[in-house]
């Protein structure tokens, strides 16, 4: 196995932790609707940003998501299925790094989500 290099890794490890997630029923209604094929492209270059320190991504994820109906706990499912998709495709640095800013994201979403949703 490699680690993440390129946007062309982020966008396979995108695709492939999404082809799972929808695959759990309890996950599917915050995304039903949503043009994948539109939407990766974004997400793609916010993991770019992250993990390879390109520019470009200026938006707000937090705010991009605050109005999905989406429970608390199904950020713990988000990051089991993220941190599983990269230990499925890449092994390093990078890899680790993408599993550590995800458990901060995962973390971070959940506390504010908790507080805004009470």
């Amino acid at each position: 196995m490699k680690d993440i290099n390129s946007k062309e890794d982020i966008e396979l490890l995108i695709r492939n932790f999404y082809n799972t997630l929808l695959q759990i029923n309890e996950m599917k209604p915050p995304f039903e609707g949503l043009d994948f094929e539109k939407h990766i492209p974004h997400i793609v270059a916010f993991w770019a940003f992250v993990l390879l320190d390109e520019e470009g991504y200026k938006t707000n994820v937090f705010d991009k998501h605050i109005n999905l109906p989406i429970k608390p706990h199904m950020f713990d499912i988000w990051l089991k299925t993220f941190t599983d998709s990269v230990n499925e495709l890449y092994i390093g640095e990078k890899a680790d790094m993408a599993k550590q800013r995800a458990t901060v994201l995962a973390f971070t979403f959940k506390s504010k989500w908790e507080k805004i949703k009470e």
